[in-house]
């Protein structure tokens, strides 16, 4: 079976290393054109430009998929079915109609839950139980197609959004791979239980004290490792990357406890032991770390 891929990422990546690994014949990757990244703003490929290119696989980096010369050379291929996984560019009712087998997604939620753009950090957020892998065919709503298979996958209650892409990727290889292999029957979603999984702001990130435990480390956990949920100790900010649920009673923010075991504090209802973290800056910090080094007392208060 011949294929076109598109996708960006390292999600991506993992799922075209799958499908070369199970011997589809890729005919033709698009990906994102380079992007500034890093202090320097140097131009960076994409995982996925790095991966076809060590595989040497043909190469395409369009800003648009509505340009004639793309559309031509997307048919010039022909090939049976375009898979795609994380690609960030919506594709036209052109693009969709080219693969005689259609488009198909690797969708990082069980959806209809979580369609969108952030369904992983979502998940975490809204503290579901369990999240998963969907293959679905693409049509012109977003993430609105038929699906023909989905993976499961419990959420561990340690998992954050790195440790879930991780997961979710391997799982997502092995899924696409079995669906072109399989061609299970369509099966329509059901839109009155859609959810939408919004782009994250940074301004989320922010953490109120006043919030339950429960909610707050689920934050860290879903903004770790981007953008890092945050407050503010002595007017500067920190950042805070692992956290649990603990127990404390006293005024949200405040500083109940700064050990070598954990920086407590105190919530909304209950309290967060913070246990990494780090400065602006700084390195990131076990809390044994970050005490050894930064004055803490009980009664200081974070975020204010």
């Amino acid at each position: 079976m011949k294929l076109i891929y598109a996708g960006t990422p390292p999600f991506a990546a993992i799922a075209l290393d799958a499908l070369v690994d199970a011997g589809f014949d890729i005919a033709l990757v698009l990906t994102q054109p380079d992007r500034p990244a890093g202090r320097g703003l140097r131009m960076q490929p994409s995982a996925v430009k790095e991966r076809a290119s060590a595989l040497g696989l043909p190469l395409e980096q369009p800003t648009t998929l509505k340009d004639p010369a793309i559309l031509e050379r997307l048919g010039s291929v022909q090939a049976d079915v375009m898979v795609v996984a994380a690609y960030g560019l919506i594709l036209p009712r052109a693009v969709l109609q080219i693969p005689p087998r259609g488009c198909l997604n690797i969708h990082a939620s069980l959806l209809p839950r979580w369609r969108g753009a952030a369904p992983i950090q979502r998940a975490l957020l809204a503290g579901d139980a369990e999240t998963g892998i969907t293959i679905m065919q693409m049509d012109e709503g977003l993430d609105t197609g038929a699906m023909l298979l989905q993976e499961r996958l419990a959420i561990d209650e340690n998992d954050t959004a790195q440790t879930l892409h991780d997961k979710l990727a391997t799982l997502g290889g092995n899924a696409i791979v079995r669906a072109l292999r399989e061609s299970p029957l369509p099966v329509a979603q059901d839109a009155g239980h859609a959810t939408y999984a919004a782009k994250i702001l940074k301004a989320e990130a922010s953490i109120d004290w006043t919030h339950d435990a429960s909610s707050i480390c689920r934050q860290v956990r879903a903004f770790n490792p981007a953008p890092g949920a945050a407050t503010t100790l002595n007017g500067e900010t920190c950042k805070v990357w692992m956290a649990k649920q603990d127990r404390a009673v006293a005024m949200p923010g405040t500083i109940v406890r700064a050990d070598s075991d954990g920086i407590v504090v105190a919530a909304g209802n209950e309290a967060v032991k913070i246990t990494e973290l780090q400065k602006a800056g700084g390195k990131r910090l076990t809390a044994a770390a970050f005490v050894a080094g930064t004055r803490l007392a009980p009664g200081m208060c974070l975020g204010a």
